[in-house]
């Protein structure tokens, strides 16, 4: 198997496994709390940063872990190295994730494709996306220096974060969002809101760019 096809495979892989865990530790916290949306909440955040931790120290040596196609497109633009051609990085992280939602549901004898009837629309919301996206980016941007522990110990303490302190639960993640159509569950996102989420994502990676951008002519012209 070429160094390609095991980034893509990667990608795939650690995508659906973090839409697994995205959506089944959404519905056993709710199965489990009671009514206690913070309870099912707190379930579902902890879940997440602790399945990213390991996703990233695991996957990363192979394709860098982006499982985002924000990630993606933002070391592409940056004119970083990637572990395989970004179109297919993306295919690759969007496929996952429906695959995810598919076998999170498999696994709590649910139906397999569902359409989420969980409506999120507010300018609160929209604001929430850019910020939770622009936090995300930031992040991997200032830890890129550091060890592969390092960077998936800080994601998954902002992701845990960002589900708290942001009103949209910080998506954070087009393929994410787009699957998290297809559940009708806790973490589900009904269609009609999906494109305002995926939009508010794409303008926080513009600001996290721009900022960068100048922050590196800054340090270039005071050398």
């Amino acid at each position: 198997m070429s160094a390609t096809t095991r980034a893509l495979a990667a990608e795939f892989g650690g995508t659906a496994t973090l839409l697994a865990i995205v959506i089944g530790s959404g519905v056993m916290g709710e199965r489990l709390s009671d009514g206690n949306i913070a309870i099912a909440l707190l379930a579902n955040a902890l879940a997440t940063g602790f399945g990213l931790y390991v996703l990233i120290t695991s996957l990363g040596p192979i394709s860098g872990a982006h499982f985002n196609p924000l990630v993606t497109l933002m070391q592409r633009l940056r004119g970083e190295p990637l572990a395989a051609p970004w179109p297919l990085m993306l295919l690759a992280q969007f496929g996952g994730a429906l695959v995810g939602v598919v076998l999170a549901h498999a696994m709590f004898d649910l139906p397999l494709l569902q359409t989420s009837t969980k409506l999120r629309a507010s300018a609160g919301l929209w604001l929430s996306e850019v910020v939770a996206t622009l936090g995300l980016l930031a992040t991997i941007l200032l830890a890129a220096r550091a060890s592969l522990d390092s960077v998936a110990a800080r994601i998954g303490a902002y992701i845990t974060a960002a589900y708290w302190f942001t009103a949209s639960t910080s998506f954070a993640n087009p393929a994410v969002t787009v699957a998290r159509m297809f559940s009708d569950t806790f973490a589900g996102i009904a269609p009609m809101s999906a494109p305002a989420f995926v939009a508010a994502q794409l303008i926080g990676l513009g600001l996290v760019l721009t900022v960068s951008r100048l922050a590196h002519s800054a340090s270039s012209g005071a050398r």
